[in-house]
């Protein structure tokens, strides 16, 4: 009699790569760059550590690669520009909080103490926050106005995440909706 044949494992590099980039986004949110080893990440996706270092190249290059596949604030200036304070204020007080909105938040809050992790974090906050915010909004104060706004955001976004429901009941939600998206508003169409 001969032995069982072994299942055939099908290989799909898009597919590994993908598994890895959501397991390391992952361990990123929860652990912070330190934290979080190659191994790690490798483990939960089921496959070597020397993959991750084939297709990224190292724990460098897959946290600048998770941040690069992170929402960014393009999806928030799509739209009427009067309704940029109502996008950003019902997705931090209203909607249903999930995780996978803020995990960008998280790691770089968890990561932001981390030399390396650091500088990858202000390379992607220009890159994909602050200058297409600064381009959309014009004008000399252009960049002021995007780090209020940003501050504001962040701001929420920690209450937020501490109070899931802000302690406010539904009614006051809205109205915590209404008074953010008016000063957002302010800030996309006033000078500072």
């Amino acid at each position: 009699m001969s032995p069982p044949l072994s299942p055939v494992r099908t290989r799909n590099a898009a597919a590994t790569r993908t598994a890895i980039l959501e397991a390391a986004r992952r361990r990123f949110a929860h652990e912070g760059y330190d934290r979080t080893g190659l191994r790690d990440i490798a483990s939960d996706v089921g496959v070597d550590a020397a993959l991750i270092s084939r297709y990224f190249g190292g724990k460098e290059e897959l946290f600048e690669e998770v941040l690069t596949c992170a929402p960014n604030i393009a999806e928030f200036l799509e739209g009427d520009r009067a309704g940029f304070g109502d996008r950003v204020a019902t997705m931090m007080a209203i909607e249903p909080m999930r995780e996978e909105k803020f995990e960008l938040f998280l790691i770089m809050l968890r990561s932001a103490s981390s030399p390396k992790a650091a500088a990858a974090i202000r390379r992607h906050s220009s890159e994909a926050f602050f200058q297409p915010l600064e381009a959309w909004l014009g004008g000399e104060d252009a960049a002021v106005r995007a780090r209020v706004l940003s501050c504001l955001m962040m701001g929420a976004t920690m209450n937020r995440m501490i109070h899931e429901d802000y302690l406010l009941d539904d009614s006051q939600r809205r109205e915590l909706c209404d008074a953010l998206a008016r000063t957002l508003n302010h800030f996309v169409s006033s000078e500072v």
